[in-house]
């Protein structure tokens, strides 16, 4: 049985899709349900301000995310636990996800990173292999 879900969200219409079966499945099981956006520095910044910079515009976008997702939630009548975190993001959530004990992820099959129609992101494709639990990929 599924009692903590954790979604993948960054934003895209992809994790909003996503977002949408993992509200649903936790409405329908009673689950607890919880969202995870890693902000991501860049790996070769020129200077700090950049870094900075970088920090401020992901977290502007993920407030926006975070929100809707609340939205979406509070709709369906769940309760979503909302988490913004800095660092790599497969390592971040697979990290997250052992250190909270959780039975589930749900995240898109495409994020802001997609460049294929057809093939599954390589952010998608590296938690599905490195979760230690149970993984949803949503179309």
């Amino acid at each position: 049985m599924v009692t903590k879900i954790l979604h993948g969200l960054d934003g895209s219409a992809g994790s909003l899709r996503a977002l949408d079966a993992a509200v649903d499945l936790a409405r329908q099981y009673g689950a607890e349900l919880h969202t995870i956006s890693v902000e991501e520095v860049p790996h070769y910044a020129g200077a700090v301000g950049e870094v900075v910079e970088e920090q401020r515009l992901a977290h502007e976008r993920f407030h926006t995310a975070i929100e809707e997702a609340r939205s979406r939630a509070m709709a369906a009548g769940v309760t979503l636990h909302a988490h913004a975190v800095v660092g790599h993001e497969v390592k971040t959530i697979v990290e997250f996800i052992a250190e909270d004990g959780f039975d589930l992820l749900v995240i898109g099959f495409h994020g802001h990173s997609a460049i294929y129609d057809k093939v599954m992101g390589s952010t998608s494709l590296s938690l599905v292999r490195l979760a230690a639990c149970s993984v949803w990929v949503v179309k």
